[in-house]
């Protein structure tokens, strides 16, 4: 059985989607990540060029949506580590490029993950009340 909800102003009903918590976002995303440095492996774009960095800014925002937004500062690490180790300096070697360079791609990574993932911290349905008139008197039919 499905439970359905309106959201805010919306006379459509959309279901319920459950986020992933935050041990369970940094867990898939280290995965995902792992499975699209491989792909960028096999299509010879292992380099640290725009098509690589969006690659990544693309796969946070989807794990960003999938996942709740406490979780986005792990997704945004886990995109970095294999960003750096993998493409940006080779051989799963970590280095430091400077707060400047590293600090926009951590920032980006952020950015997706967080922005994608917010329309789950919004509340799904407003409570709206309505107050009825109340008659000053009750008149009665036997006057």
């Amino acid at each position: 059985m499905m439970l359905y909800r309106a959201r805010p102003g919306r006379r459509t009903f959309r279901p319920v989607v459950d986020r992933l918590p935050a041990s369970m976002s940094g867990a898939v995303s280290l995965g995902a990540f792992a499975a699209l440095v491989a792909a960028l492996a096999v299509v010879r774009e292992l380099h640290a060029t725009w098509f690589a960095l969006g690659a990544f800014a693309a796969l946070s925002a989807l794990l960003g949506a999938l996942s709740r937004p406490v979780a986005a500062p792990l997704v945004a690490g886990a995109g970095w580590l294999f960003f750096n180790g993998f493409v940006a300096h080779r051989h799963a070697t970590l280095e430091w490029g400077g707060a400047g360079v590293e600090g926009v791609r951590l920032g980006l990574f952020a950015a997706a993950a967080l922005l994608s993932s917010l329309p789950a911290g919004l509340p799904r349905r407003t409570v709206r009340v309505h107050l009825l008139p109340v008659p000053d008197r009750v008149r009665s039919t036997h006057d």
